[in-house]
């Protein structure tokens, strides 16, 4: 499937409801639960996002539509959920991404994009030139990939309890 606006931006409406709806009410049991050692638990997951809404993708977006001499991304900081989620609650968080990515969606939405603003290029720094259109397909991904680490996270911690069944839950050992 090639990036579409309308299709990509379906799935980013759908984040925060979705991840709310898989973690709101749950107890630390689930929501602090991780994979291991250096891996997130789903409420480390959300305080990524968060820090991802606010420096990641509409930032960069605009760095690549003003077209100017320096278009060149500020590297990401993939540690800085740690520090800007301390002390907040799980519901703080959902309800914080929920706001944000509201706002973001409104950003995105005003600029009216055409095909030629997704053929423009920012620099980002690992990967060269980069269009505007896979910064935003990669927004989508990421989403999708980080429900999907949410889901995987919680099935592991019940990777004794289903017994024999684990044979056909391949989810558990991913």
């Amino acid at each position: 499937m090639n990036f579409d606006l309308a299709t990509g931006i379906a799935i980013l409406e759908q984040t925060p409801r979705t991840l709310r709806s898989m973690l709101e009410g749950l107890s630390p049991a689930w929501t602090d639960a991780n994979e291991g050692p250096d891996t997130w638990s789903p409420y480390v997951i959300v305080g990524h996002l968060i820090h991802a809404e606010r420096t990641d993708w509409i930032p960069r977006a605009q760095l690549i539509l003003a077209q100017g001499p320096q278009r060149r991304f500020t590297p990401f900081d993939r540690e800085a959920q740690f520090r800007e989620s301390e002390g907040k609650s799980l519901a703080e968080l959902l309800d914080e991404f929920a706001f944000l990515r509201a706002e973001n969606l409104a950003t995105l939405a005003g600029w009216k994009l055409t095909d030629a603003h997704l053929s423009l290029e920012g620099e980002h720094p690992a990967f060269g030139l980069v269009t505007l259109g896979q910064l935003l397909s990669t927004w989508v991904v990421h989403d999708l990939g980080h429900i999907a680490q949410t889901a995987r996270v919680m099935a592991k911690q019940y990777r004794s309890a289903i017994g024999p069944w684990r044979a056909y839950l391949p989810v558990v050992d991913r």
